[in-house]
């Protein structure tokens, strides 16, 4: 049964920072990318970042590059996600999230591509 468990968020001024975390278990936790997702009060759960099985690739969305960095140390079975210079607009529950399949090839990047999600930790930033 796999289990995905975020932790590190919290209440954050702007300009800021905060490091999340995943901590997965319940099967190889390497073989599977891992994606970070957040939902805002009022609107649909939306893609951050996600990173691929080795760590060697990642992908942002546009409104966080070059302020967050998504990592993973696979010895730990823990997959980071790095808030730098935040903003209000990051005000949001941040979800973790791995998929079925192991896809060796690929890094999903939208919801309806993940199957395991943990129950999300809420990040405030304040202006």
């Amino acid at each position: 049964q796999v289990q995905l468990v975020e932790s590190g968020g919290g209440l954050v001024q702007a300009g800021g920072s905060l490091r999340l975390a995943c901590a997965a278990s319940g099967r190889t936790f390497s073989n599977y990318p891992m994606g970070w997702f957040r939902q805002a009060p009022g609107k649909e759960r939306e893609f951050v970042a996600a990173i691929s099985r080795t760590g060697g690739n990642t992908y942002y969305t546009d409104s966080v590059k070059g302020r967050f960095t998504i990592s993973r140390d696979n010895a730990k079975n823990t997959a980071y996600l790095q808030m730098n210079r935040a903003k209000p607009d990051d005000t949001a529950v941040y979800y973790c999230a791995t998929t079925r399949d192991a896809i060796p090839f690929r890094t999903p990047r939208t919801n309806s591509e993940y199957s395991y999600w943990g129950q999300g930790t809420q990040v405030t930033v304040s202006s």
